[in-house]
C-alpha cells in the first residue's frame, strides 16, 4: 500500500514482500532487468529504453497515466549485483533517478525527479524466490485522492498480478 511521506513532500513509498515458488532468483532478476520484455507485458509502459550517455547506461521510461492526468517519465540508472552473504546468494537491484542533459524534459509529460527503487531476491530454499522491493517516488503535479485510492486498492495489486504472470511466462520460456 502507498504510504504518504511527511506532509507536502509528495513522496510515495510502496513496499512489496513476496515469494514466487516457480521462478529461480537468477531468472527473476533477469526478468526484472529485461526492458524489452517489459514493454511487451506492462500496459503502463508507453516508452522504455536504455541508452549510453558519457559511458553510463541510462534508462528512459514514460508511464501512461489515466486521463485527464499527464503521463510521467523517469530517467534513471540501475544496477544489479550478486552478493554472497554468509553462504546465502542475494541479488540486489538498485535504481535511482538521474538528470542527464541528453534526456531533456518533454512537453506535456511530467518528469519524476525523485525516484528510487531497491529490490532484493534470494532463494526460498526450494526452486523459487523470496522478493523484497521498496519503491519511492514523487510523481509531481497534483495527484487527486481518487487516483491515490485507486492505486492503493486496484492499480498496484493489478500491476503486481501482471508482473507475476509475466515473470512466470518468462521463467517457463527460458
Amino acid at each position: 500500500l502507498p504510504i504518504l511521506f511527511p506532509q507536502q513532500s509528495g513522496l510515495y513509498e510502496y513496499k512489496v514482500f513476496g515469494r514466487l515458488a516457480d521462478c529461480s532468483p537468477r531468472l527473476l532478476v533477469d526478468f526484472y532487468m529485461d526492458l524489452d520484455f517489459r514493454k511487451r507485458w506492462d500496459r503502463y509502459a508507453k516508452e522504455l529504453y536504455e541508452e549510453t550517455y558519457d559511458g553510463e547506461k541510462v534508462v528512459y521510461w514514460e508511464v501512461k497515466y489515466p486521463f485527464p492526468l499527464s503521463n510521467r517519465d523517469y530517467v534513471y540508472i540501475h544496477e544489479c549485483q550478486e552478493m554472497d552473504i554468509n553462504g546465502r546468494k542475494i541479488w540486489v537491484v538498485l535504481a535511482q533517478g538521474v538528470s542527464v542533459p541528453q534526456c531533456p524534459e518533454r512537453s506535456g509529460i511530467i518528469r519524476v525527479k525523485n525516484y528510487k527503487q531497491n529490490l532484493a531476491v534470494e532463494s526460498d530454499g526450494k526452486t523459487g524466490s523470496k522478493v523484497y522491493m521498496c519503491y519511492v517516488d514523487n510523481p509531481g503535479g497534483r495527484i487527486p485522492s481518487w487516483l491515490v485510492n485507486w492505486a492503493a486498492e486496484s492499480g498496484v495489486p493489478a500491476f503486481m498480478k501482471d508482473a507475476v504472470k509475466a515473470c512466470r511466462n518468462y521463467c517457463r520460456n527460458r
